[in-house]
């Protein structure tokens, strides 16, 4: 009896189909083009050829000091981490990010920063470093000052150390080159920060060699929902190639007012301060002498229809965010897919070119298409404690 009773149970095992993570969908020809445009990743590290400290051992070791270092800010208890957690994907868990006063857009994560061409959620900054310094003197995040970072270059003995080391020379009198010099340290920190690899890359890698074998270990859901995502769904027209952005500015039907009789105009306002600061590549601080880095200052135009428009954020650890849009004003993922799948077109405004429209989801689909979402996360490795600058 019991061998007639295992022989029943291989015999039923031989014709179960594999289980659904071991399948592997129907991908055509131009699918797999699409989904190889996501890698490979991670790319070559980056180099700001406007910051002569980018990439150098000095220069990043200077800037995750400066990064933790709370007296940057006016008060001396607020550092970059405090806003820029490691342990919260360099973001700070909140919906809305915080200084000397709450603050009314979200703070963005730091991963893979160094990749973009635009800065904030506005594009205010041009350069990683420019960008830096906008927080760290507003009145509202950090409060400093530039005589306040000019000292501690000069006066705090590791600091100034860390600067000869990573400049090549001791901290001059000069005190706005002397903050300059800080953003750039704290920039070429900020560019190491790199998502790991996720399942998704495993499976780009394995479905662009043809490896099936190695594409079938992707779960079924997140294949499917992949597929929403470069077919019907279009997401990658905005979130494409391997950091899944375009580092544009759109309006995807997220409301502007900050309260009433106030709105935030996203990009409009930023490229209204990017002429005026005297921290654009276009101004006496941008480190190539070739110029070549200008052209995309120099010919941005601002038009009204910028108005509303908010960076295209990076995909990569998505799922790991405790809030969405550049407002906070979405609590999870699965509420960021309903609203694409239900955005309202006359919250679009109406001047732009429409960037998304309903995309009228079944709730399979809207399953799918998160799964693949959390497919890009991954546990980074844990961070050790920086060196000292002058052992």
């Amino acid at each position: 009896m019991r061998r007639l009773l295992l022989l029943q149970v291989l015999l039923l095992a031989a014709f179960v189909p594999p289980a659904a993570a071991q399948q592997l969908l129907d991908w055509s020809a131009d699918e797999v083009r699409a989904v190889g445009r996501h890698g490979p990743w991670p790319p070559p590290p980056v180099r700001d050829p406007s910051n002569r400290v980018s990439g150098t051992p000095a220069g990043i070791a200077l800037g995750e000091h400066l990064f933790n270092d709370p007296r940057l800010s006016g008060n001396g208890q607020m550092s970059c981490a405090i806003c820029h957690q490691a342990g919260r994907d360099w973001s700070d868990g909140r919906a809305k990010g915080f200084g000397t006063v709450d603050l009314h857009r979200r703070t963005p994560s730091l991963w893979n920063v160094g990749y973009a061409h635009w800065f904030g959620w506005d594009g205010a900054g041009d350069s990683l470093w420019a960008q830096t310094i906008r927080p760290i003197e507003d009145p509202q995040e950090m409060g400093s000052s530039v005589a306040r970072i000019a000292g501690l270059l000069r006066d705090d003995k590791d600091l100034a150390c860390g600067y000869r080391r990573a400049f090549g020379g001791a901290a001059g009198n000069d005190d706005e080159l002397l903050l300059v010099d800080a953003a750039k340290a704290l920039a070429a920190f900020q560019e190491t920060l790199v998502t790991p690899r996720t399942r998704f890359d495993a499976f780009r890698d394995a479905l662009v060699a043809g490896d099936r074998a190695a594409s079938a270990r992707y779960p079924l859901s997140e294949q499917r929902g992949l597929k929403l995502f470069v077919g019907t769904g279009n997401c990658d027209t905005c979130h494409f190639g391997p950091r899944f952005t375009n580092g544009e500015f759109g309006d995807v039907g997220i409301a502007f007012f900050v309260r009433p009789g106030e709105v935030d105009s996203g990009r409009l306002g930023g490229l209204a301060r990017l002429p005026g600061s005297p921290f654009n590549l276009l101004g006496r601080y941008n480190d190539d002498a070739s110029g070549a880095n200008t052209a995309r200052t120099r010919h941005v135009q601002r038009l009204h229809t910028n108005f509303g428009e908010f960076r295209v954020p990076s995909l990569r650890q998505v799922g790991r965010s405790t809030a969405y849009m550049h407002d906070g004003s979405i609590a999870t993922l699965e509420e960021v897919v309903r609203h694409y799948a239900e955005v309202n077109p006359d919250r679009l405004h109406s001047d732009g070119t429409p960037l998304v429209r309903p995309l009228g989801l079944s709730p399979q689909e809207r399953t799918d298409l998160v799964a693949f979402l959390r497919s890009l996360d991954a546990d980074p490795p844990r961070r050790a404690p920086p060196p000292p600058l002058c052992p």
